[in-house]
């Protein structure tokens, strides 16, 4: 039997609104104004515990630490830390934003996984993403390697590659541009990798495209996922430049459903008849619920993320869409909402939850967390201080507390004081989560 950990990002005490994702509108919109990490921290800390509480297996992706200084010193600034600091803030002070960033929250980033069912190589397949779409996210592609590698440790069940060439004819932005879609009575799959931009193929000419089609292809091939297994789709370049910034963001499938935009890929209608296809063996017919542009347009899907929800499978089999407030709050996508839970289809739950923290720096639901298929063997191998149990929720609520700040500013980022609470904090997170090295 498999089940799914979700993986949440546990958001760190250094976030702030830098704007620094190109093509992300709600982290451009907000660049600048004041956060509140301890906000932020605790509301994806409640969405994880109530997952945990509906019986699912749920796990933490730690923060990473900041600020990166290192890239101060590549940069050629020296000196101590306040100086460090100080030169930067004066004279680069985007690059000290990039230092601060708070962007490996965003769990769906951090890697693409494969479960051992899909893979010839009979073992589950974790590949971090290199992120080099943007300097700031591409700093977490170490830390994301050594956590896996040493959360996912066991050869017998997890094989973890290092990323992709750090290239950008290899830009790789993890499960946010791929889907799994299975048969739940056989267990039959079909995994989507959805790229932005190719060498024979058009793509965005406002925004850019974050992931290549070699990356996607590489990942197949290194994952060693059957042909009758996965299937390459161009995102479609108009959602790319309306915001669409992942697929994730005009798309979500989990087991035989997929909730999508009517202008999510290129060539959509052909994709779908595809897909139709390599599964009518299914016992468990796969359902697509497509949402025209008539009904909701790009920008309001962007501005909503509706579809950055978040679908898990609950224990009597039906499926709950973990959907952000803001898709509550508009009254177009609350009707969609409640179309899906009036037609047939696995759907039998509507939630909301508020993210907004998260939503304002460009994030929702499913930008959240990283979905793991796993067989109760394989989840039992995981390193236990990242799953979330009561003991643990507790113990992050109190540090949370206890070490983030309510308000963060960039005026903020030059003071020293912040750089030693970070530090601390994540000194105490090494405890909590029982991996001792971690962080050193």
């Amino acid at each position: 039997m498999t089940r799914v950990l979700n993986l949440d990002g546990l958001v760190g005490p250094n976030h702030n609104y830098g704007g620094l994702a190109q093509g992300n509108l709600a982290s451009a919109l907000h660049r600048g104004q004041i956060s509140n990490p301890r906000s932020a921290a605790l509301q994806g800390l409640e969405k994880m515990h109530a997952l945990h509480q509906l019986g699912l297996a749920q796990g933490i992706l730690p923060p990473q630490p900041r600020p990166q200084l290192s890239l101060l010193y590549a940069a050629g600034f020296r000196g101590t830390t306040a100086a460090l600091l100080e030169q930067a803030y004066k004279e680069s002070p985007r690059l000290l934003e990039a230092c601060y960033s708070a962007s490996s929250m965003w769990a769906a980033n951090a890697a693409t996984i494969t479960p051992a069912c899909d893979s010839l190589s009979g073992k589950v397949q974790i590949s971090p993403a290199n992120l080099v779409s943007g300097l700031h996210r591409s700093l977490e592609a170490p830390f994301n390697l050594q956590f896996f590698r040493r959360c996912f440790s066991d050869p017998e069940f997890f094989q973890v590659h290092p990323p992709l060439p750090a290239q950008n004819s290899f830009a790789d932005e993890g499960a946010a541009n791929h889907t799994r879609l299975s048969d739940p009575a056989t267990g039959h799959s079909l995994n989507l990798f959805i790229y932005g931009r190719s060498d024979q193929q058009s793509g965005p000419d406002h925004f850019p495209a974050r992931q290549s089609k070699l990356a996607s292809n590489s990942l197949i091939r290194r994952h060693r996922i059957p042909p009758e297994r996965a299937l390459l789709v161009q995102q479609n370049p108009d959602a790319i430049n309306a915001g669409a910034f992942h697929n994730d963001v005009v798309a979500v499938g989990h087991e035989n459903f997929l909730l999508l935009h009517q202008q999510a890929f290129s060539e959509q209608a052909e994709v779908l008849k595809t897909l139709r296809q390599q599964t009518r063996h299914w016992q468990a017919p796969l359902s697509i619920f497509e949402v025209s542009q008539k009904e909701l347009s790009l920008s309001q899907a962007v501005k909503t993320y509706l579809f950055n929800s978040q679908l898990v499978t609950l224990t009597d089999g039906s499926l709950l869409l973990i959907a952000p407030e803001e898709s509550h709050q508009d009254p177009v996508t609350a009707a969609i909402c409640e179309r899906i839970l009036a037609e047939d289809n696995p759907v039998s739950e509507v939630r909301f939850f508020n993210l907004r923290q998260s939503m304002n720096n460009g994030g929702g639901p499913a930008c959240l967390r990283l979905a793991i298929p796993l067989r109760e063997q394989e989840l039992s191998r995981v390193a236990p201080g990242i799953l979330i149990n009561e003991e643990r929720y507790q113990a992050l609520q109190s540090w949370i507390e206890q070490h983030y700040r309510d308000r963060l500013c960039a005026d903020d980022l030059r003071d020293p004081q912040l750089v030693e609470e970070i530090a601390q904090a994540l000194s105490e997170l090494n405890l909590i989560l029982q991996l001792p090295e971690l962080y050193h």
